[in-house]
């Protein structure tokens, strides 16, 4: 392969040295000989291969985790440091048994989709349901189900016959691709690499983002099985190396996940020239692109019915959904909506106060981001500011436009208020959910099984009306991002010239073409509350409260539980583990 610098990157080239350029320039040759040695794996050999990433994925699961947890500031007895089993060797190793699991139903001359119930959803759209597809999960994750919604004009023998997606051709290279890695969760990276080679047929050259570093020498341990025989190589740098790379000629295709400006710099460059090219629509990138770029994620509070209890337990729930990780996530809730004449609306609005102070103490890691939530405290002077958190209250005087258009990737939460009960609340708050926040990665909802019966069918339009790649309905979407057979992406309709979330999905275990959304569905009460004799015709689950609440009192050990049984398997492991769970 050719060595050569184009216009694009040679800006790159003089900062970068010779010996830097020729390293990368051999990885890209190292690269385009894997592509050959994996147009010659036949399906039965694909999943072997799978098999030693799992064992070596596995392997390395422990130092994997406690790696990423030092990095974030999270000791050794911090009670959050569970959320790096989850979010890392546990979301990758459930990615490697799902896609091994399509890709031997090929093998065996099978369909992925064999077995799996696909219906119709609302508005006539194919709904293939993805989740819970093995008897453990139906245990462990009792009360949630997962859907993936197909564009309409899908139908089911259509979903069927191109599911697989490049596994039905696997003699066809995709040539090799570039992975701009995450720098906030440490699976994320993984998960793309493996969805380039398994859905497009396209080895990798993974360049990790710099405050993932720490993880290099564990991802190199971990994906050994896909570096050996060149499907993989991995790099390290900054800026400089990415622009070098993105305009390298001898890559077919870049995926980033990361934000709208990284995205906007890659595809158009930056300052007077940038807006040239979009005027005159001449994109500096030659290339495809793919990306995930978060958004400003809004979560539904329908009115109902709720007991003191649901009360607290919902409003721990939307503290999760902004405090894991320290809010530095695309799905962080940002946009809490809240009907102005819920006449429990004030009780929330103390629970959730409180559940916000009262979740454990981290570190803001992340670069940049407390300048962010200084942004959120300028806009906001009457914010109550909690130490490492901020909680903006709009009132109806003032503007929630900032609030609604900035993704702080911060620990910043904000409460906006819409009038009306039942469903004129509920149409007026997707409504609100669709024009205002910025982005369309994922939205969650919360609702009561009594008030969702009562809704009806007016429900399910409400959800159809939703326009976000990815919808919780009492839940929260990252259960989706950790579920390796649903999609995770923006909705579909974005271009480069307005990327909005993003372009393309990745995860996608059962290889799905044409994907609108996925739908996940969890219980709005935990056990025993969820028990149908108490909760009245809610989803039964057998969690007190699920590990990746941030108050969950036994959180650490059952992640690490549940991902040592993914890992390892083992009854007297995962009985621990399940008792750990009922005291959470």
């Amino acid at each position: 392969m050719t060595s050569a610098t184009t216009p694009a990157s040679s800006a790159a080239t003089a900062e970068l040295g010779e010996t830097e350029r020729a390293r990368l320039d051999a990885a890209i040759d190292d690269l385009h000989t894997g592509t050959r040695t994996w147009a010659a794996l036949t399906l039965a050999q694909r999943v072997t291969l799978l098999r030693a990433v799992r064992s070596s994925v596995a392997a390395a699961a422990e130092d994997w985790a406690q790696t990423a947890a030092v990095s974030k500031g999270l000791d050794a007895g911090h009670p959050l440091r569970g959320e790096e089993w989850l979010s890392g060797p546990y979301s990758v190793l459930g990615a490697v048994d799902a896609y091994i699991e399509t890709l031997d139903r090929l093998a065996h001359g099978a369909n992925p989709l064999e077995g799996i119930t696909i219906d119709r959803a609302p508005g006539g759209r194919t709904r293939v349901h993805a989740f819970p597809l093995t008897g453990i999960d139906r245990l462990l994750l009792s009360g949630y189900t997962g859907e993936v919604w197909l564009e309409p004009g899908v139908t089911p023998n259509g979903a069927r016959a191109a599911a697989g997606l490049a596994q039905r051709t696997p003699a066809e290279s995709g040539g090799v691709g570039l992975v701009l890695g995450a720098g906030n969760i440490t699976s994320i990276p993984v998960l793309d690499v493996l969805y380039e080679l398994l859905a497009h047929n396209r080895t990798a050259l993974l360049k990790v983002n710099p405050t993932q570093d720490a993880l290099v020498p564990v991802y190199k341990r971990a994906l050994a099985p896909l570096i050996g025989p060149g499907l993989l190589r991995i790099t390290r740098g900054g800026p400089e190396v990415g622009t070098y790379l993105t305009g390298h000629p001898d890559l077919a295709h870049v995926h980033i996940t990361g934000s709208a400006a990284t995205f906007d710099t890659i595809v158009w460059g930056t300052g007077p020239a940038a807006a040239r090219r979009r005027r005159e629509n001449r994109p500096l990138l030659k290339k495809p692109i793919t990306a995930e770029l978060g958004g400003v994620s809004p979560i539904i509070i329908v009115p109902g019915e709720w007991t003191a209890a649901d009360l607290t337990y919902q409003a721990e729930h939307v503290a999760t959904m902004r405090l894991q990780n320290s809010g530095h996530n695309c799905i962080a809730g940002q946009v809490v909506i809240i009907s102005s004449d819920w006449a429990q609306a004030d009780d929330f609005r103390a629970a959730l106060r409180r559940a916000y102070a009262n979740a454990p103490e981290r570190p803001i890691w992340y670069p940049g981001s407390p300048s962010r939530m200084h942004l959120a405290t300028d806009a906001y002077p009457d914010a109550l500011v909690l130490g490492d958190r901020v909680l903006v209250e709009v009132s109806e005087q003032d503007d929630a436009s900032e609030l609604q258009s900035t993704e702080y990737f911060a620990p910043v939460l904000g409460v906006v208020s819409v009038a009306g009960t039942g469903q004129d609340f509920l149409d007026a708050a997707v409504a609100y959910a669709n024009d205002r926040p910025q982005g369309t990665l994922g939205a969650n909802l919360l609702i009561d099984p009594a008030t969702e019966k009562a809704l009806g069918a007016g429900f399910d339009r409400a959800i159809a009306a939703l326009r976000y790649g990815s919808i919780a309905i009492n839940g929260w979407t990252a259960f989706g991002f950790i579920t390796p057979t649903m999609t995770w992406g923006a909705f579909p309709g974005s271009t480069i010239a307005d990327v909005g979330s993003g372009i393309g999905v990745v995860h996608n275990a059962l290889l799905l073409d044409r994907v609108e959304r996925s739908v996940i569905r969890g219980p709005f009460r935990p056990f025993p509350r969820s028990l149908p004799v108490v909760n009245g015709g809610g989803r039964l689950s057998i969690l007190p409260k699920p590990p990746w609440f941030v108050s969950a009192r036994t959180g650490a050990t059952v992640s690490e539980g549940l991902t040592r049984f993914r890992a390892h398997g083992g009854i007297v492991g995962l009985l621990k583990t399940l008792s750990a769970a009922l005291r959470a």
